[in-house]
């Protein structure tokens, strides 16, 4: 079965490394924008399924895996950092403070989908504004959500953690391979199911 991973994460290529020797990446050309009234644990699931369904047109065949990465702190949820404003004013969202990363998954195969999302707390140490200069002047937090990245410099930050490590990093992929030996266990020759996400996306033009 071949094996394709709709994201340009290098995080997450690597951390898929980790249950199959090979697979394509192949990003999906979507535009990243969520129904207005969708709670926001629930963006990063359906971005994740826009980003595998979307893929999986080309490849039915395939098993296409779809993520996106969320961090969510007193109910506002923080992108990628669009300048070096935008970086410090989430570090000084996030310092001192508990937040949630939520990872949704959405696995593509023979047009049935499955889709879960994933949770981790991150809580950080109260930040200096100098800690906090050094830091959004490196291009560290400008390809991540949220702004920092756990698994390098943004580690320096981090007091502690409830849950998944590497959910943190963008993929859950211990919980990831158990929802896919689930999924594939299925009978699929069956009549395509429904999508389990109530509201099929539209197609998009690009991310």
């Amino acid at each position: 079965m071949e094996i394709i991973l709709a994201s340009a994460s290098p995080r997450r290529k690597r951390l898929l490394s980790t249950l199959y020797s090979e697979f394509r990446v192949l990003p999906s050309d979507i535009r990243e924008m969520v129904p207005r009234n969708l709670p926001v644990d629930k963006c990063s699931e359906y971005l994740a399924y826009m980003k595998a369904e979307y893929t999986a047109r080309g490849y039915p065949k395939a098993l296409v895996i779809g993520c996106d990465t969320s961090v969510i702190i007193d109910g506002k949820m923080l992108n990628k950092p669009r300048s070096t404003a935008d970086a410090r004013m989430m570090m000084q969202l996030l310092s001192g403070k508990t937040h949630r990363v939520i990872t949704g998954c959405c696995l593509f195969y023979m047009n049935k989908s499955h889709c879960f999302s994933e949770v981790t707390e991150v809580e950080f140490y109260p930040l200096t504004d100098e800690e906090i200069e050094a830091y959004v002047t490196t291009t560290e937090p400008y390809d991540k959500a949220g702004g920092y990245g756990i698994q390098s410099k943004g580690a320096l930050f981090i007091k502690g953690i409830h849950g998944d490590y590497y959910n943190v990093v963008g993929l859950p992929v211990a919980r990831l391979k158990r929802e896919i030996d689930t999924f594939l266990s299925q009978d699929f020759t069956e009549e395509p199911a429904k999508s389990e996400m109530k509201s099929k996306p539209k197609k998009k033009s690009r991310q």
